[in-house]
């Protein structure tokens, strides 16, 4: 047996090839694609029992004749026995031409080149859809019962079953499938359809505990049946004599509750169940409210926005039920004895599937064991530090850190003592003041960790440079500021910006920018260093607002003094009671594994809260703050104020009793 198939690269047409390929008496299966999905096929049937009688014929179902040249159509020419036509657009949310082209008149071209071939029969794959909005019952015998259709997918699968119908030369039969969902054993799907955009808001009423019984009107049944028992029926049926000018309903042989789908689905998603005991009266009468208010500007907007909450795009709602009943009598009958199986028996493995492979927001779900397992966290300035440190603990927490800084020998150290521990990490040399070498940072991380199920997961903005100097020794060092807004807020910014188109289409990313308690308590001579913490926090504020609904969240630490390199230059530092790099570390490990909004500490709230019930006290405690802490001799020679001989004495030496209460009074605070 010799077959031509169109749609092979498809889910049903692999399912199907895949058992043609199985027959012994099949000879050879001619599968028609375009030019550019004949990879595609040899990647979707190489692990197909007899994938070798597999004869790539390049086509285009669009095109006349199939787009196939004279030569191809006399070397097929009573070569084929059976023709079976499953090319075709699948999808409700897809516009009028599109579906129009490809099922309207690829059908045509389908039924033009069987009967060129000499085939024996065209066995074409319509749906239960050509049923339309006719209410009542449907049986096999059917067709144009005078029935509207509400969306271009239904009307154009109508369209192409008349074609075959009345200008089909050469015997047909008709197969009309439900709505197929993923494989009853395996779960296998290649998309989200049907019942599966119900999974996400399901999952999200997991939240919710799974006991729980909601009341609620039954609105409507649908009819689901897996691919499996979709390409078992067909293919015995295109094998069983003396079924010509048929049709088959390929379907469930009840009426399925949409509630009886959702309770099958919230029992393995974890979420609490519908109790159908209020009357049907009522589902109508919510159902036409609900249309009637999904008809006004307002309620359709309201509508749309939670559907997309959801992603469930509304041209699917009206969708979820059948109007009519599909009898499947004659199909029985002819299967002898093969039926498909219970929703309830596979919705299992169908969710299981879908939380691995189809969740779009898989990504952004804990993982068992470590908190970080698995996740892929990007941390600048890792070389030292606050970094270093961190870089540490999230490897021990199961994560995999990829080190950014300039200086690669000192990240290389830090990643040995990482793998000493049996964790991995990875290095990345970066200025990430330079847009280029941001570019080619991005490019290398995504091409080492972006994968179907992996990807760069968190990022930690924690490289910065600190400026201390007063105001006074900055009129003519305006620098100073184009170099702090240069790293703490233009590079964190930059590489943001670089990483959140990934993050983006894995609906996941969590940032974490290391902020400054100098933003929250103002203190004196960090001007430059607090306006650039201050604005990636104005920043990250606004840009949470828009990207929540995408998976994307931000934490900003306000970070207490640490005793780090950074501050060493400043020597009356040496006198202040600092966190240890350690103790920052693990406040940046609580912002990647818990996500809050905020990290901090009670001291920098309070200056916050303070500034805004008694802003003016809090300038004239700052002003103290200001005479009672030296200028350091840094800030000095930078200036030019430094007055010949002057040393470093002043800062070395011991504080005013002044400055010693503050540091006691405000730990943490950088004076």
């Amino acid at each position: 047996m010799r077959y031509l198939v169109t749609g092979g690269t498809g889910f049903l047409g692999r399912a199907v090839l895949a058992r043609l390929l199985e027959r012994d008496d099949c000879e050879a299966v001619y599968t028609l694609v375009r030019r550019g999905s004949v990879d595609k096929l040899r990647r979707r049937t190489r692990d197909l029992e007899g994938a070798d009688k597999i004869v790539t014929v390049t086509g285009d179902l669009t095109a006349e004749r199939l787009g196939l040249s004279d030569e191809t159509v006399d070397d097929l020419a009573g070569q084929v026995d059976e023709v079976l036509h499953l090319g075709a657009i699948y999808d409700v949310t897809a516009d009028d031409a599109a579906n129009r082209a490809a099922n309207v008149d690829g059908t045509r071209h389908v039924v033009a080149v069987t009967a060129e071939l000499g085939a024996r029969c065209l066995h074409h794959v319509s749906s239960v859809a050509v049923a339309g909005e006719h209410t009542g019952v449907f049986t096999e015998e059917d067709f144009d019962l005078g029935q509207q259709f509400g969306n271009p997918y239904h009307e154009t699968k109508f369209a192409a079953e008349k074609i075959v119908r009345e200008e089909s030369t050469t015997a047909w039969r008709v197969y009309r499938p439900a709505v197929v969902v993923g494989d009853s054993q395996t779960g296998e799907m290649d998309k989200i359809d049907g019942p599966y955009y119900l999974m996400g808001a399901i999952s999200a009423f997991g939240r919710l505990p799974g006991f729980l019984r909601v009341p609620a009107p039954e609105l409507g049944a649908t009819n689901i049946v897996p691919v499996d028992y979709v390409a078992d029926a067909m293919v015995r049926l295109v094998h069983t004599p003396q079924l010509d000018g048929r049709a088959f309903h390929l379907v469930s042989p009840r009426p399925q509750p949409l509630s009886e789908i959702y309770n099958a689905l919230a029992g393995p998603l974890g979420a609490p169940k519908l109790a159908a005991v209020l009357p049907d009266a009522l589902g109508s009468a919510l159902t036409t409210v609900a249309e009637r208010l999904g008809a006004t500007p307002a309620g359709g907007s309201a509508r749309d926005i939670a559907l997309a909450e959801f992603d469930i795009p509304p041209e699917v709602l009206p969708h979820l039920t059948f109007p009519c009943v599909y009898t499947a009598d004659q199909t029985v009958e002819a299967l002898d004895g093969l039926t498909p199986p219970e929703f309830g028996d596979y919705a299992p493995v169908l969710v299981d599937y879908w939380r691995e492979h189809l969740d779009p927001n898989r990504a952004r779900r804990h993982r068992p064991g470590p908190p970080l397992l698995g996740r892929r966290v990007v941390i600048t300035g890792a070389s030292s530090g606050i970094g270093r440190e961190t870089a540490i603990k999230v490897a021990r927490n199961g994560g995999v850190p990829l080190l950014v800084a300039r200086r690669t020998e000192e990240l290389e150290a830090v990643k040995v003592e990482i793998e000493r521990e049996g964790g991995q990490a990875h290095v990345y040399s970066c200025d990430i003041t330079d847009a280029e070498s941001v570019e080619a940072l991005v490019k290398a991380m995504l091409a080492d960790h972006a994968g179907p199920d992996t990807g760069i997961d968190m990022l930690v903005n924690n490289a910065g440079r600190s400026i201390r100097r007063s105001v006074k020794l900055e009129l003519d060092r305006f620098h100073d500021f184009e170099r702090t807004m240069a790293i703490n807020y233009f590079g964190a910014l930059r590489l943001t910006l670089a990483l959140l188109p990934h993050m983006i289409e894995r609906r996941f990313g969590h940032i974490v920018d290391i902020s400054s308690i100098g933003v929250q308590t103002g203190p004196p001579r960090f001007s430059a260093y607090v306006a650039s913490k201050a604005a990636l926090d104005a920043w990250a504020r606004i840009v949470a607002g828009e990207l929540i609904g995408d998976g994307i969240t931000f934490t900003t630490i306000h970070m207490p003094l640490v005793r780090t390199p950074m501050i060493a230059p400043t020597r009356i530092y040496d006198a202040f009671p600092t966190a240890s790099p350690e103790e920052a570390a693990d406040m940046v490990v609580h912002a990647l594994v818990d996500r809050p909004k905020h990290v901090g500490t009670a001291l920098g709230t309070l200056g916050a809260v303070s500034a805004n019930i008694a802003p003016r006290l809090v300038d004239v405690v700052m002003h103290v703050a200001y005479r009672v802490f030296p200028e350091s001799s840094a800030a000095r020679e930078g200036s030019g104020e430094k007055t010949p001989g002057e040393d470093r004495a002043l800062e070395a030496g011991p504080l005013s009793r002044g400055a010693q209460a503050f540091a006691r009074l405000l730990p943490g605070v950088h004076w």
